[in-house]
C-alpha cells in the first residue's frame, strides 16, 4: 500500500509536470483514496508545505551541497525538499523518522542519491532553520519563501508594512468557510446539523457564513452538503457577490461564473426569484455550475457556455452584471501557494484581457444598472489600473462604493491579514439613466 510520503512525492512530481493547481490535484487524487484520514492529512501537509516553503527549503539545503540544487535530478530534489520540510516545519514528526523515511524514498526513486540525501538531511536536522542575515537583500525572500519580484510588486503597490502583512498571512492556516443556503435552512440549524455529522463549526462576523474547523471527511461527503444546505465559499467571494446587490425578480449576469459560488449567493440573495445567467467558456465548468445550482435548489440559475469577452446581443440587458475576471490569483496564496512561482512575464497580458471583459460586461448593463468588477489578485495593474482605464473610455458609468459598510471608496481591496479572507479586489459602477 502506498504511504503518505510516497503519495506526496508522486503528487509533487505531477504538479511540476502538469502545472496543475494543488487544491484541485489533492481533491481529485485517486492515489490518496485508499489512505487513512490521518495519512491523507499528512499527504496534504507535505504537498502544500513543500510548495509554500520551497525557496526557504532550497536555501537551507544548498548550505550543505557542493553544487546548486538544480544540478541534482528532479527526483532527488523532491526527496530532499520533503525531508527538509519535515525536519524544519512539521514538529510532530521525529527527526529520525523524517530522515529514515526520506532515505527509503530516495532508494526507491533515485538510489544513486540516497547517500547524499542522508548526509544533507542530517546536517539540516543538526543545524535547524537558517535564514540570511537581515541586512542581506535575500532575507525577506527566504524568510517568507517568496520570489523577490513579488515582494517588490507588493511593496510598490501597497507599501512596505502592508507587503509584510500579506507575506505573513500567506502562511496563516486556511480557514474553510461555507455559506448557508437560506432557502433551505438558517445558520443556527445548520450548525446543529453539522455538529451531528461530526463537524466542528462556528459562525463568523458575516451573516450566513460559517467556518468549518474540523471535518471527519471530505466536505462533499457530508449529508448536509448533499442536501444542499450550504456551498463552500470564502468570505471575500461572499462579499463580492453581496456587492452586486442583486434583488428578487431581477435579471443578473455572472460572466465568468465557474465553479459557481458567487452565482449561488446571487440567486439566494434574490430568493430564487428572477434570473441569474451564469456563463463559462468551458462546457465541463458550466456543468459544475448547473450541478451545484440543482443541489442547492436554485431554479433561477441558467448556466450556459459563453465568452465573457465577446458581446452576444441575443442575451439582452441585465439589471446587474458581475465580471469576476481571470487573474493572476496573487491574493489566494493560502489556497494555491504555487501561484507565487509563476513567471511574472506570463502575467503581462492579463490587464488587457480583464479590460476587454469589463468593457463587454458594461454593454449588458441596462440604464441605471450596476456593474461589478472583481479579481482575486493583489496587484494594482490588474485592479485599479484596469478600472481607471475603463472609466477613461466609459463616461456613461460612474464609480460607486462597492460595499459602503466597509468603505466609502469605489475601489475596495480586501487583504488577508486585515480582513481574514482571501486577497480580493472589488469595484462597482452604475450606468447613467437615459435622459
Amino acid at each position: 500500500m502506498i504511504t503518505a510520503r510516497e503519495a506526496a512525492f508522486a503528487l509533487l512530481k505531477k504538479l511540476q509536470k502538469d502545472a496543475a493547481y494543488s487544491n484541485l490535484l489533492l481533491e481529485n487524487a485517486a492515489l490518496t483514496r485508499d489512505l487513512s484520514a490521518r495519512d491523507r492529512a499528512l499527504t496534504s501537509a507535505l504537498v502544500y508545505g513543500v510548495i509554500e516553503h520551497r525557496l526557504t527549503l532550497d536555501y537551507n539545503l544548498e548550505l550543505y551541497l557542493t553544487k546548486p540544487l538544480q544540478k541534482l535530478s528532479p527526483d532527488a530534489v523532491c526527496v530532499l525538499r520533503l525531508g527538509a520540510l519535515q525536519l524544519l516545519y512539521l514538529e510532530k514528526i521525529p527527526p529520525s523518522a523524517a530522515i529514515n523515511e526520506s532515505v527509503k524514498l530516495a532508494k526507491k526513486h533515485c538510489a544513486f542519491a540516497s547517500g547524499l540525501c542522508n548526509a544533507v538531511l542530517r546536517k539540516v536536522s543538526q543545524n535547524g532553520l537558517r535564514l540570511p542575515p537581515e541586512e542581506d537583500e535575500r532575507y525577506l525572500s527566504v524568510k517568507y519563501s517568496c520570489p523577490q519580484w513579488l515582494i517588490d510588486r507588493w511593496t510598490h503597490d501597497y507599501g512596505e508594512e502592508t507587503a509584510h502583512g500579506i507575506l505573513s498571512a500567506s502562511f496563516a492556516p486556511q480557514g474553510f468557510t461555507v455559506r448557508v443556503n437560506p432557502l433551505k435552512t438558517d445558520a443556527e440549524a445548520l450548525l446543529s446539523r453539522l455538529a451531528q455529522e461530526g463537524v466542528s463549526a462556528a459562525p463568523t462576523e458575516l451573516p450566513l457564513v460559517l467556518r468549518l474547523n474540523r471535518l471527519p471527511c471530505r466536505v462533499d461527503e457530508l449529508p448536509s452538503f448533499r442536501d444542499g444546505l450550504f456551498h463552500a465559499q470564502d468570505k471575500a467571494s461572499v462579499l463580492c457577490a453581496l456587492a452586486v446587490g442583486a434583488k428578487p425578480g431581477e435579471t443578473v449576469f455572472d460572466l465568468c461564473a465557474a465553479p459557481g459560488g458567487k452565482t449561488f449567493t446571487l440567486a439566494e440573495e434574490m430568493q430564487n426569484r428572477g434570473v441569474v445567467k451564469a456563463f463559462d467558456l468551458h462546457s465541463h465548468r458550466v456543468a459544475l455550475i448547473a450541478e451545484g445550482a440543482n443541489r442547492l435548489g436554485l431554479s433561477c440559475v441558467r448556466a450556459a457556455q459563453g465568452d465573457a469577452s465577446a458581446f452576444d446581443p441575443a442575451l439582452g440587458l441585465a439589471h446587474r452584471v458581475l465580471c469576476d475576471v481571470p487573474c493572476s490569483g496573487l491574493g489566494i496564496l493560502r489556497q494555491k501557494p504555487e501561484v507565487k512561482w509563476k513567471d511574472p512575464d506570463s502575467l503581462g497580458d492579463l490587464p488587457a484581457i480583464q479590460l476587454k471583459i469589463l468593457e463587454n460586461g458594461a454593454r449588458y448593463v441596462r440604464p441605471g444598472g450596476r456593474l461589478v468588477y472583481s479579481t482575486c489578485a493583489l496587484s494594482c495593474a490588474e485592479n485599479e489600473d484596469v478600472c481607471d482605464a475603463f472609466l477613461r473610455k466609459h463616461p456613461e458609468l460612474r464609480p460607486v462604493p462597492a460595499l459602503p459598510q466597509l468603505s466609502g471608496q469605489p475601489f475596495l481591496t480586501l487583504f488577508p491579514h486585515t480582513h481574514d479572507c482571501d486577497g480580493f479586489f472589488i469595484a462597482a459602477f452604475e450606468k447613467e439613466t437615459d435622459a
